[in-house]
């Protein structure tokens, strides 16, 4: 088991035992322990081999027993019992937003309610409010996050399904007499979300294509359709596996109605039954050619007037992986992330990125270690430190610092002029009307020490809805102060949505594609922000940071200085 296998279910038994209303420190031992096992340098196993787990700071007896048993066997017997003395539907109830482990408790020691849709109506009686604890404000929290709950049921983020999705193609593709076989769906226009995972396949033979599918590690439920043209799985993870067999001389029509989505499969052929040409192909170039248009990409394939596009010549040469240049947004261990600000500009030369900027919490983000001034000071000495022992990485000074609730920065102008690059972003007070958010972020940007803006709604996709803000009002502000917007690459939030990218670019918009990293590992997600950019139709020339080291000093420095205060 990886580190982070390992600190899920240390998490875990820290929350089973608050739920069965064990002593606070033990409660706390576990939570704390699967911090420390995340942010170890190496895996915990090599430790339990090396017998120094113990030394690990953070770290007792009844920890290291944990540990070595899931290192060594895969399982833990604490927490096999701790599952089983709870109804299996009550830990689904645990992933409902708003609902911890003390309420949860009372609601099952109180009410018997061990389901979701127990709870549910429940709240719909009103029979939380009579709770000790519990409010009517509370009960409509948790009847929101219910009905967030059965949204996300069956959707998966990109970036958790991606690993298993390729090894599926590899597998396909490594059968003999496949001549293509391509992913389809959701996976192959990159959408943030997916629920299943599809391949179109031309040659090999079925029985040939389901012994490569069940000699995958943990795919189950490897069937034919009768017809043998379908074969269906499960992936490691449950998700639906489609495997479809296409004949050669139509594999283009079939990956391109498979990859979808139905609108821009529907708009064109439409386009290609008025233009009298066959609604078929073996490529998809071809079939794009007899109707007219260049090739689209799957990413733009979204039904968002990426025809009329390509029909007028404005189809835009999308952002490639390889053009970012360097990284903004990135934490150390100064504030919550678990690397330090050395491993972490090491690893962003592995990465071969030339520049990093390093964006610590501010003041009063307090639960994340945020930075007073006088830390400042000392990160600031470290950086200037560090930067003389890597020569080639350009380390950039900078903050994520927090818009207070009157829109505000977390510190002083004569501090924020400290910084190469301010980032602004929202972590508290969620729940302003849409008025009170949008003034809040738009005053932010205002500030001529602010160069970004972070995050722009706080969504955490299949968990957290955005706020409530006009994101158009927002970004007409970002363009007359003439600050960047973030888009943040962590696959949990995938946050300027690509459904806004177009407006921002109409309004002159430049974005940053931000691994908003917390350790080295990630660093890595900055394809994942490249994947929403690409969706929305931003170029290399619309993100900053494709610019050398040189070029995006110049900008940062611009951005201050031609700044509007108001």
């Amino acid at each position: 088991m990886t580190k982070r296998d390992i600190a899920a279910v240390l998490e875990e038994i820290a929350f089973l035992l608050e739920l069965k209303g064990e002593n606070p420190f033990k409660v706390k031992a576990y939570a704390t322990g699967a911090r420390v096992i995340e942010s170890l340098p190496e895996e915990p196993a090599v430790l339990v081999q090396k017998g120094i787990l113990r030394n690990v700071k953070g770290i007792g007896q009844t920890l290291e027993g944990t540990v070595t048993e899931l290192v060594t066997t895969g399982r833990s017997t604490v927490y096999e019992e701790l599952k089983a003395a709870f109804p299996a539907s009550l830990l689904d109830m645990a992933t409902i937003p708003g609902l911890g482990p003390k309420k949860l408790k009372a609601i099952y020691d109180q009410l018997g309610i061990s389901t979701v849709g127990e709870l549910e109506y429940a709240c719909i009686e009103n029979r939380l409010v009579g709770l000790q604890g519990f409010g009517q404000k509370t009960q409509e929290k948790i009847l929101a996050g219910i009905r967030q709950y059965k949204r996300r049921q069956g959707f998966h983020l990109y970036a958790n399904v991606i690993e298993e999705a390729e090894s599926i193609l590899a597998a396909v593709r490594g059968t003999p007499g496949v001549a293509h076989a391509d992913h389809a769906g959701e996976i192959r226009r990159r959408c943030e979300v997916v629920q299943g995972i599809a391949v179109v396949v031309a040659g090999g033979e079925p029985w040939d294509l389901v012994e490569a599918l069940a000699g995958i590690p943990d795919v189950t439920q490897v069937n034919v359709e009768s017809e043998m043209n379908r074969i269906t799985a499960r992936s490691p993870q449950g998700l639906s596996v489609v495997v479809m067999l296409i004949d050669r001389a139509n594999y283009g029509w079939e990956l391109l109605k498979a990859t979808g989505n139905a609108e821009h499969v529907e708009a064109l052929t439409q386009r290609l039954q008025a233009r009298g040409a066959p609604v078929g192909g073996e490529t998809e170039e071809a079939i794009y050619a007899a109707a007219g248009l260049p090739y689209i990409p799957p990413e733009l394939r979204e039904g968002h007037g990426e025809i009329e596009l390509a029909e007028s010549g404005r189809l835009p040469v999308l952002l490639e992986p390889g053009q970012i240049q360097g990284v903004f947004h990135t934490h150390t261990i100064y504030s919550d992330g678990s690397a330090t600000l050395e491993q972490m500009v090491e690893a962003t030369r592995s990465l071969g990125y030339r520049y990093i900027g390093i964006s610590d919490h501010s003041q009063s983000a307090f639960y994340a270690n945020g930075l007073k001034e006088d830390r400042i000071r000392a990160q600031q000495a470290e950086i200037a430190a560090v930067q003389k022992k890597f020569p080639d990485v350009r380390i950039f000074k900078g903050i994520e610092a927090d818009i207070l609730v009157d829109g505000a920065m977390d510190y002083p102008d004569e501090v924020l002029a400290t910084f190469d690059f301010v980032i602004a972003s929202v972590h508290s007070r969620f729940n302003l009307s849409e008025e009170d958010q949008t003034r809040r972020i738009c005053r932010a940007l205002a500030n001529p020490y602010v160069t970004m803006l972070g995050h722009s709604t706080g969504r955490l996709l299949l968990s957290r809805d955005g706020y409530r803000v006009d994101m158009r009002q927002v970004l007409d502000a970002a363009a007359t102060h003439g600050k960047i917007v973030e888009i943040n690459a962590n696959p949990h939030r995938l946050d300027l949505d690509w459904r806004l990218c177009g407006y921002a670019k109409e309004k002159g918009v430049k974005f940053s594609i931000n691994p908003d990293a917390h350790s080295t590992e990630g660093l890595a997600d900055v394809p994942f922000g490249v994947n929403v950019a690409r969706k929305g139709g931003v170029t290399a020339q619309d993100v900053v940071n494709t610019q050398p080291v040189e070029a995006i000093t110049a900008s940062l420095q611009a951005i201050r200085s031609r700044a509007i205060k108001v």
